[in-house]
């Protein structure tokens, strides 16, 4: 639930910025989302889950450099974040694509025999309450 909302200010506060462009402006606010802190994981969801902060390219420049400002900032920071999500799909697919010529196709009928590999349990598994005695 607090997610959904604080999803929905960050979408209205685009809308009234940008108005009929919000739209265009999505993957800033993915970003966002994603490498501003989280008070119920106390950390920000992008270093949760890579173990780093998230370094923006946008704040990569150089001394003496002019630093772009306002709309300008926001619409080549969007550039930047479909550009590597495209570069992340084509990536993907490469991968996929070799996962996918080593992978063999297997089919199962009704009675089919199969081996199972199942590890041990380590340590003692009880299911239900600890303590509880039934008839």
């Amino acid at each position: 639930e607090r997610t959904i909302q604080t999803l929905e200010d960050m979408l209205c506060a685009y809308a009234i910025v940008f108005g009929k462009g919000w739209v265009n402006h999505l993957p800033l606010v993915e970003f966002s989302y994603n490498n501003n802190y989280h008070a119920t994981i106390k950390v920000e969801p992008f270093k949760a889950l890579y173990g780093q902060k998230c370094h923006s390219l946008v704040c990569w420049t150089e001394v003496g450099e002019a630093q772009i400002l306002g709309p300008e900032l926001i619409q080549e920071t969007t550039k930047k974040i479909v550009q590597i999500k495209q570069r992340m799909q084509v990536a993907h697919d490469r991968q996929k694509s070799y996962a996918d010529l080593k992978c063999k196709p297997m089919k199962f009928q009704v009675g089919d025999k199969e081996m199972l590999k199942v590890s041990p349990w380590k340590g003692v598994i009880r299911f239900g309450k600890t303590g509880e005695v039934k008839p």
